[in-house]
């Protein structure tokens, strides 16, 4: 084998720029795959993305409900009209994010509410 095809970690099927609309995924498991550029019009509940390339990865109008995300780059990811209730985030690089519009009840950022972050923020600039 070449450097260049060890220095690849994605060896698996090719799955970048790949459009999924309308798609069931339910407790679909995507370990080590390469999803650059692709687009989600899907349900996903119960996905589990562990160390994946998600960069510019188009998140739009899907279930994400009690999803795992492991190990994985969101660079230029987008993520709009979707349910992202009891979502794990782990081992992720959040630089330079951007959350709109969100309903944040009961959402933890290392064990910390972040309501309650929000409420310490406004109290500390009074």
């Amino acid at each position: 084998m070449s450097e260049q095809e060890h220095a690849n970690p994605f060896d698996g099927p090719q799955m970048q720029s790949v459009h999924y609309k309308r798609a069931d995924m339910a407790g679909a498991n995507f370990d080590g795959v390469n999803l650059e550029d692709a687009r989600f019009y899907a349900v996903l509940t119960k996905a589990k993305f562990t160390d994946t390339n998600l960069q510019d990865v188009d998140f739009d109008d899907v279930n994400l409900a009690n999803g795992r995300f492991n190990n994985v780059d969101l660079s230029g990811a987008a993520i709009t009209n979707a349910n992202l209730s009891k979502l794990t985030v782990r081992g992720a690089t959040l630089a330079h994010a951007d959350i709109q519009d969100a309903d944040l009840t009961g959402m933890r950022i290392n064990g910390v509410l972040v309501t309650d972050l929000f409420h310490a923020y406004e109290k500390s600039q009074n």
